[in-house]
């Protein structure tokens, strides 16, 4: 089997094959919070692969991209406060709230680069984040409780947690085969180039801002969906969702599971996550050992764990050939 296939089709094949797989392994060993426990990871991992979409492939180290994550859950919750429970009202206002707020400050972030890029997307995530605390109506610092979930045409599907997984599942589904095609258009190839060189873009004729733009505002959009699944999950919200403290975890969980791949960012989430659960039953300072496993992988496992995986193929590969 070639590095490549195995890279591109049969890892993600396989991941989402298992993530499929675990409502039956709760059901069998009667583990009601693992089931839990992976849906807030597939939550998790909806808002890795948006971030992996413009910080993989086109550069964009977004230090405000939980923000969106707060405009998707502040909008079903706000609506629910106002007894509107419908996911076909709730959720797209969630998009356009996300996209909107995407548009307005991906206009002005994209004009900079480098860390001047990343302390305004701070910046502007950090404003959401004051606006959602002074929201006292809406409960301000101390958050929002939502009495239920959700409703879609009276299914229940947000009321099962079985169906609520494997919502969330078809979502993280969805938002991958829909990024995956865009990586691999002729859009996802002008993302690559301005990464690589953008003036020699420009010489072709090609302006990347727009193509940038047009990213930045997916990403967001996408990640306000995972917000508006969040919030039904935990029947809560809190403007801790949109902090500078979880814009760093998500690019933290990116860049251990690998940039660019997309599948990357779904194993790092899940990686980073498993690693704060185990650790942080050991000792309330887990952190101190959560930081050089980050380390070591950032030194030794150029890629992350994407890296380490396909230099693990890539030597078994080259060992068949010399027998």
């Amino acid at each position: 089997m070639t590095g490549p296939l195995f890279k591109n089709t049969v890892l993600p094949l396989a991941l989402f094959a298992a993530l499929a797989l675990v409502p039956a392994y709760a059901d069998v060993f009667d583990d009601r919070f693992v089931l839990l426990f992976f849906t807030r990871i597939l939550v998790f991992a909806i808002v890795a692969i948006s971030l992996d979409f413009i910080l993989g492939l086109g550069a964009m180290v977004s230090f405000g991209h939980a923000a969106y994550i707060g405009f998707g859950a502040y909008a079903v919750a706000i609506l629910s406060e106002h007894d509107i429970w419908e996911a076909w009202i709730s959720f797209p206002l969630a998009v356009a709230a996300g996209g909107l707020f995407a548009l307005l400050t991906g206009a002005i972030s994209l004009k900079t680069r480098g860390v001047y890029f990343i302390m305004i997307t701070l910046a502007f995530g950090q404003m959401a984040y004051f606006t959602a605390t002074s929201l006292s109506v809406y409960g301000g610092d101390d958050g929002l409780t939502m009495w239920g979930r959700s409703e879609l045409f009276s299914t229940g599907i947000f009321n099962g947690d079985t169906s609520f997984y494997y919502l969330v599942f078809g979502v993280l589904a969805a938002a991958y085969l829909l990024l995956r095609t865009f990586a691999a258009s002729r859009f996802g190839r002008v993302l690559k180039g301005a990464k690589q060189s953008e003036p020699r873009l420009e010489a072709m004729g090609v302006d990347p801002y727009r193509y940038r733009l047009a990213a930045y505002v997916i990403a967001g959009m996408i990640a306000s969906v995972a917000g508006a699944l969040m919030a039904n999950q935990a029947e809560f919200v809190s403007p801790a969702y949109m902090s500078w403290h979880r814009s760093g975890e998500l690019i933290v969980m990116v860049i251990l599971g690998g940039l660019g791949s997309l599948h990357g960012a779904i194993l790092g989430t899940i990686a980073y996550m498993v690693l704060e659960e185990v650790l942080s039953g050991y000792s309330e300072h887990w952190r101190l050992v959560f930081g050089p496993l980050l380390i070591l992988v950032v030194l030794y496992g150029r890629g992350g764990l994407m890296g380490l995986i396909s230099g693990q193929i890539g030597r078994k590969s080259q060992g068949e050939v010399d027998q």
